[in-house]
Parts: structure tokens; C-alpha cells; sequence
């Protein structure tokens, strides 16, 4: 049971872990290439970002509960790559409610990120919220890959 336990989390975090690298260097650069203009590509980016962020919250999930299990009680959240994995899923939290949930709202206010000049107001706390948005993501990405190699050290031993 061990065994199946320890897949699962490594399988749940190196998910998680994939995705947001695969958001990162494919969907996101391959929706501004191929799309014909930055909004639709930024509408699908920010639709793909959404649900990354549930995906990882759930991965999360999985990853403390099996980490719990195997364990067989609470002292499993007593370890460096559980508390990279609640940092995540806080991380990846505020990001969805706050962060992305924002930029939606500057985006239908502006119409068209594009056409809003730069002084503006909206596109300022816009570009502002997309350079937060991109740091929480790498900081994610950053402790998704510190608590897989942790997770990863800690099966080998």
C-alpha cells in the first residue's frame, strides 16, 4: 500500500507540476501565435490558467491525503514538501480569486487591451496584476519542483 501511496504522490504533484510548465511553454506562446489577436489569445490563456488552478488545487488535495495516509496519521504535514504544497495551493487560491478574477474584470471593462493606451488607468493596474500573476506562477512552478524532488528524496531513503 506504501508503494501505491507514494505514486500517487508523486504522480499528483508531478502533474500538477507538468501542467504548469506545458501552460507556460506551449498553450500560452501558441495561443499568441496562432490566434489572430492578443484578446481571443489572452481569453484562452486565462481560460487554460483557470483550470490549472483547479487541477493543481485538487492535485494538492490528493498529494496531502496520500501523503496522511501513508503516514497513517497528521505527521505527514509535518514535512518540507508538504508545506511547498500548501504553499501552492495558497499561492495558486490567491491567484484564481484574486489575481485572475480582476484581470477579468479590467479586460471587459477595457474591451480591448490592446487599443487601451498605456497611462490608462485600467491598463496600468491591468499590466500591473499580469506581472503579479506571472511571479505567483513561477513561484508555484519553483516549489511544485522543490517538494517533487523532496517527495522524490524521501521514497528513495
Amino acid at each position: 500500500m506504501t508503494s501505491i501511496l507514494r505514486f500517487v504522490e508523486v504522480f499528483a504533484l508531478g502533474t500538477w507540476v507538468g501542467s504548469i510548465i506545458f501552460l507556460s511553454f506551449a498553450v500560452a506562446p501558441g495561443a499568441f501565435t496562432v490566434l489572430s489577436n492578443r484578446h481571443d489569445a489572452g481569453a484562452v490563456v486565462g481560460y487554460s490558467l483557470g483550470q490549472l488552478h483547479w487541477g493543481g488545487i485538487i492535485a494538492g488535495f490528493i498529494y496531502l491525503a496520500a501523503l496522511i495516509l501513508e503516514q497513517k496519521s497528521l505527521t505527514g504535514w509535518f514535512r518540507a514538501a508538504a508545506f511547498a504544497v500548501i504553499l501552492m495551493m495558497a499561492l495558486t487560491f490567491s491567484s484564481q480569486y484574486f489575481v485572475s478574477r480582476r484581470m477579468t474584470v479590467l479586460r471587459a471593462e477595457m474591451g480591448s487591451i490592446d487599443s487601451t493606451p498605456v497611462e490608462s488607468p485600467l491598463r496600468v493596474e491591468f499590466d500591473s496584476l499580469h506581472r503579479a500573476s506571472v511571479r505567483i506562477e513561477v513561484t508555484i512552478l519553483l516549489l511544485g519542483l522543490a517538494g517533487l524532488f523532496l517527495t522524490v528524496r524521501e521514497i528513495s531513503r
